[in-house]
């Protein structure tokens, strides 16, 4: 039967055939206490009412739906959480959503509906609800993600099954199946994604602020028994009992995160670092109340509620950073969520929700606003800013059909653009949905405590067993001292020491790279850092600094036909400071406190222009706008500047390299790994970037899908790949990567998916961040090496009768102080420098796509 966190309703092995239910599965001798379906405690009367096994009968007929669709693999397999609404089905119509308004109708004449799913427990409830929708006709998509657990199914309208023309009127009969199971769902809100880890993170604090307080005044009495001398018996009695006082409330608050784990962890049938904790911690605590209740000398509350205070502050920072991670979806949903404004066909408008656009129609996007639907412009040219999207650092001409997308940027003019997609239909959302997908294959990847535990902890637990019942049985002591020998094994063995080998290295590794400038966001980042063999950077601001500035000009500038003066800079800046195009701003940036003149003229998509006190007209803008020669268009962006029928000059910009980009990756290549440069850039431009950081391979003209697949191609030749972008269009990169970075000057959406941030314009923290990641590996290694070994020490002492409770808790302490110190080791030594760059290669090859 189901393994679960509630009790398990019970297999009926072992019982009368005759008294099988209705699929065959015999009834347990007591009869069934627990719901076979949601796993609730089972009332009285629903025996009596017809529902044996059960505690309704809207679980009976979910179960015999489950089973009827011979998919009762599902109860073999899952392992219900208790603190997650249990699958219960609605017997409320009225408190079922209206699904229509969220249906969107795609191109292609399906209908998509995104949603939320409350009750999801575990990968079992994953693969039924993907498994009860695959079954509805006509439905071709059905995926949950696990982590957001977000549901997005997608189906084709069926007549035969009652669907009528609107293609919304199908969302309730494809949900039927999984409604009926007890799952909730609701219209997706990207809000709700951050409720449920808000409230985990306030619920580990109140358990850390209780335990922290009673580890405080627990202390002063336990110092008070240390020191005191000519303390009395009965004094220290009085001592033991204030700190128990104190101690099992707040051990009993503070220790269900760990319990729960450890419950659900056991019911599954595998063990994690959660079980021995939990059972050290509350034996500790059984064996000091039993001590102070008969009087004995030694109570342990000290010990056991300060190793949960700090095992408690671990797993609050690690759920901070799991928060963190799990919001760059939400960021990205974000972009896409601001109003549209609708153009009706009388000329009115109104407000809509990007995804209640229908498509076809025509909607209005005024200046500096983001575009949120993807289409093509029917009215207006503008420069629309696409560097989130594609990383174009350019802003691209928009006009009279051509395509725009989700998210970019209007900078120039208003625009009219004709609805092609809109809701889980354009480009935007594709990127949501590739992060999604690549967060949750590298969601699989185990933290290296949780895989020592697995052979650590039911070692432990074996050997306590043991010691109890061979001194008991064979060695004819009484139970109570058996019992004293096993706690002492349990202590002693208590995975303190093992506890702490990755989490004091990974709190000193956190330290010491933000001190660096360098923010550590995942609890594994630092095992999979020090995995990586290849580094793929990003171009714009990554390996450059993301900020085109004015090339040299004049006498002293290289060779020039069309080369800019000093006066030619002081009339072009003056009229780019009226417009927010980023060369533009670049060109006023180059003599800053130029004032601006009166009178300037903008023209979307070609340039400025200024009628000056001669009546001869001055442009700034582009080659063609300028009239510019057909044969002087250069590699790289930049502006033309004609003053009336005078030869026009051409200022030429470049977007600097990171002051020490070729010097780390000439550091990274003497390490052994290998460099590339993935840019969604012109490949003229990303040939002179990927020259001068010494980069030999490199690809250009990338979209975020083609940099998720190459990053996946990569990963099916055995490379592990550190991936390192800025970019919107990097995110799901970043979050495909084995492991990945991004520098503190990225947008929100790249910092959330990156396991690393780093400050300031160098590169050089990533080679200090590599570095320490592969000696807190070696640390860690150590500390296991440590822990392990002083295990085998004291283990024989403990099961030989030699250590009591009071030398096995000194030890225990002592075994943590080793490894704390020996993970101290690690705040020496200077961070690594780039040494000098070695010449580039002089022809930088492009990798095939």
């Amino acid at each position: 039967m189901a393994a679960v966190t509630r009790p398990d309703p019970g297999s009926g092995a072992g019982s009368d055939p005759a008294t099988a239910s209705f699929d065959g599965t015999p009834m347990p001798p007591e009869g069934w206490t627990h719901c076979r379906h949601c796993g609730d405690a089972i009332a009285g009367d629903c025996c009596a009412a017809g529902h044996p096994g059960f505690c309704c009968a809207g679980c009976e007929g979910a179960f015999r739906l489950v089973n009827g669709l011979g998919l009762d693999g599902y109860y073999a397999r899952r392992c219900l959480d208790p603190e997650t609404r249990p699958l219960k089905p609605e017997t409320d119509a009225d408190a079922i959503p209206d699904y229509a308004p969220h249906v969107t109708a795609m191109e292609d004449g399906t209908a998509s509906l995104p949603l939320l799913v409350e009750g999801l427990h575990c990968a079992a409830c994953v693969w039924l609800i993907e498994r009860l929708l695959a079954m509805q006709p006509g439905v071709d998509h059905a995926r949950v993600n696990m982590t957001t657990r977000r549901l997005t199914v997608r189906w084709i309208p069926q007549a035969d099954q009652g669907d009528t023309a609107a293609p919304d009127q199908g969302a309730r009969r494809v949900l039927d199946p999984v409604l009926r199971v007890g799952y909730r769902l609701v219209p997706f809100d990207p809000a709700a994604l951050g409720r449920d880890t808000d409230r985990t993170e306030r619920a580990l604090l109140r358990a850390m602020a209780v335990s922290g307080f009673a580890a405080g005044n627990i202390m002063l009495f336990s110092v008070s028994v240390w020191f005191g001398t000519d303390m009395s018996p009965t004094t220290r009695d009085l001592m033991h009992w204030l700190s128990a006082l104190i101690a099992v409330p707040a051990i009993a608050y503070g220790i269900r995160p760990f319990a729960r784990s450890a419950v659900t962890a056991l019911r599954a049938g595998r063990a994690n670092m959660d079980v021995p904790i939990t059972l050290a911690v509350l034996l500790a605590a059984g064996m000091s109340l039993w001590e102070t209740a008969r009087g004995g000398p030694h109570a342990y509350f000290d010990a056991a509620v300060m190793l949960l205070f700090f095992l408690l502050i671990g797993r609050y920072l690690d759920s901070r950073a799991r928060g963190r991670a799990r919001s760059a979806a939400e960021h990205l949903l974000a972009l896409g969520g601001h109003a549209v404004t609708v153009v009706e066909a009388g000329g009115g408008t109104r407000t809509l929700r990007p995804e209640a656009v229908p498509v076809g129609a025509t909607v209005l996007v005024a200046v500096g606003e983001r575009v949120g639907v993807d289409g093509t412009v029917a009215q207006g040219i503008s420069d629309l800013d696409g560097s989130l999207i594609t990383g174009e650092t350019v802003p691209a001409r928009a006009g009279p059909g051509d395509r725009v997308f989700a998210g970019t940027l209007n900078l120039s003019a208003p625009l009219r653009v004709r609805v092609d997609a809109v809701g889980d239909g354009t480009l935007l959302a594709e990127i949501v949905r590739m992060m999604e997908a690549a967060e949750q294959g590298r969601a699989r990847y185990v933290a290296l405590a949780d895989r020592v535990s697995r052979l650590y902890a039911p070692v432990v637990h074996a050997l306590a067993l043991a010691a109890f019942l061979g001194w008991w049985l064979a060695g004819g002591l009484p139970w109570q001292e058996a019992l004293l020998i096993a706690a002492a094994v349990l202590i002693i063995t208590c995975p303190c020491a093992l506890a702490l080998a990755v989490p004091v290295v990974q709190v000193i590794a956190s330290g010491r790279l933000l001190r660096e400038g360098t923010f550590l966001k995942t609890a594994t980042a630092l095992e999979r850092l020090r995995e990586a063999d290849t580094v793929v950077f990003d171009k714009t601001g990554t390996l450059t600094l993301g900020t085109p500035t004015v090339q040299p000009g004049g006498p002293d500038a290289p060779a020039d036909p069309w080369g800019w003066s000093p006066d030619d800079l002081r009339l072009g800046a003056a009229l780019a400071a009226s417009s927010r195009h980023p060369l533009a701003r670049a060109l006023a940036a180059a003599r800053p406190g130029t004032p601006a003149l009166v009178g300037v003229r903008e023209h979307p998509g070609a340039g400025l222009s200024w009628a000056g006190p001669a009546g001869e007209t001055v442009r700034l803008g582009s080659a063609s706008f300028c009239k510019a020669p057909a044969d002087t268009v250069a590699a790289g962006p930049e502006l033309w500047l004609r003053h009336g029928s005078a030869r026009p000059v051409r200022f030429r910009f470049r977007d600097p390299l990171r002051p020490d980009a070729a010097a780390v990756v000439t550091a990274l290549r003497a390490r052994g790994l290998a460099v590339e440069l993935l840019s969604g850039d012109r490949p003229a431009t990303v040939e002179t970037v990927a020259r001068a950081a010494g980069i030999e391979t490199w690809q250009a003209g990338r979209s975020p899908a083609d940099k998720v697949a190459h990053i996946q191609a990569l990963a099916a030749r055995g490379r592990r790949v550190l991936m390192v972008g800025d970019g919107l269009n990097d995110a799901p990169a970043l979050a495909a990567a084995h492991v990945s970075a991004s520098p503190a000057s990225a947008v929100d959406v790249s910092q959330t998916a990156a396991d690393l941030v780093f400050q300031g314009d160098r590169l050089a923290p990533l080679l200090s961040a590599l570095g320490v990641a592969r000696r807190a590996d070696r640390l860690v290694k150590q500390n296991f090496a440590l822990a392990f070994a002083y295990n085998a020490v004291t283990i024989p002492l403990a099961l030989a009768g030699l250590v009591t409770p009071l030398i096995a808790a000194v030890a225990m302490s002592t075994s943590s102080l080793v490894v704390i110190t020996n993970a101290l080791r690690l705040t020496r030594g200077a961070p690594p420098r780039p040494a000098a760059a070695a010449t580039p290669p002089a022809a930088p090859r492009e990798a095939p796509a």
